[in-house]
């Protein structure tokens, strides 16, 4: 049966239907990413007086700044290690409510609500648990023989904002994860649970490969919540620190940008860490979609 058509009367309607969400697109988007394009091949003084056009010589020197080369391989752990993190920890409460779920739409509400929270209220939560002069976790961890500083170890402090930013994002995989489990047809568990196979069997030959669209969607969007939507709960936390341990590249475009007034360096390395998240995305669908089964 073919599909019915809609045909608008007037042929400027459609384009005037769009013109809103094109104009957000254009103003706060595209408009602001080419002024960072244009301001990146510039050097401006502090005070905005005079500019000079430089070419690439703001990119030439951001990579061979030991500190700017440093925040790219913090980024890439801080990135990965909450992609992960959060995803596993979604995907395991997801499997063990599932059955539950069935029946009670209260957990899905409680574990929903931690992504309502902003991240700076997120950084500050968890500032004050892990504050070793009043917090409770540092508290416990010295009772069990560990000294937690994240004011002055900077390994405690990436550790710190990693479990913050992978808390903040669990609940929103959890949803997905537990909508993707509902909709895995029962009748195919239940025939390898007759043909004898186990439940972790069962799980990684049948449930887990059918979670694979889920699973590429999410991995997608947490490596972009990791490398853009993670700078409040940052400066919340830890603000670059100790000795720039978690200064990721979002963080460092700030801190050069507003507080050291380096506009040139700031707009190169915006336009750096856009190329980056393309590029990955890219990656992302050129070969690991290939595993997905649709």
């Amino acid at each position: 049966m073919q599909a019915k058509r809609t045909i608008f009367p007037n042929k400027i309607l459609p384009y005037m239907l769009l013109v809103p969400q094109l104009a957000v697109t254009l103003i706060f988007f595209i408009w602001p990413a080419l002024q960072a394009l244009k301001s990146s091949f510039e050097r401006e003084d502090p005070f905005g007086f005079r500019t000079t056009f430089v070419w690439f010589e703001n990119y030439r020197r951001l990579f061979i700044d030991p500190n700017y080369v440093g925040s790219l391989s913090k980024t890439a752990v801080f990135a990965f290690s909450v992609t992960v993190l959060s995803m596993s920890l979604a995907l395991i409460l997801a499997v063990a409510v599932n059955r539950v779920l069935r029946t009670n739409r209260l957990y899905t509400t409680l574990l929903v609500w931690p992504y309502a929270v902003a991240p700076v209220v997120v950084g500050i939560l968890w500032w004050f648990m892990f504050n070793p002069t009043i917090g409770i976790a540092p508290y416990l961890l010295r009772a069990a023989g560990i000294d937690w500083n994240h004011r002055i170890d900077g390994t405690d402090a990436m550790i710190l904002v990693i479990i913050a930013a992978s808390w903040k994002q669990i609940s929103y995989n959890f949803l997905f994860f537990v909508a993707g489990l509902q909709s895995v047809p029962q009748s195919l568990i239940e025939a390898a649970a007759i043909d004898g196979a186990g439940p972790f069997k069962r799980f990684w030959t049948i449930v887990f490969p059918l979670l694979s669209p889920t699973t590429f969607f999410l991995l997608i969007v947490n490596m972009n919540y990791a490398m853009f939507d993670t700078f409040g709960l940052i400066d919340a936390t830890t603000q670059g620190g100790p000795a720039q341990a978690t200064n990721i590249l979002v963080y460092k475009v700030y801190t050069d940008g507003f507080i050291g007034l380096n506009i040139g360096s700031s707009s190169a390395q915006s336009v750096v860490l856009m190329i980056i998240v393309i590029a990955l995305t890219a990656i992302q669908f050129r070969y690991v979609e290939r595993r997905v089964q649709y």
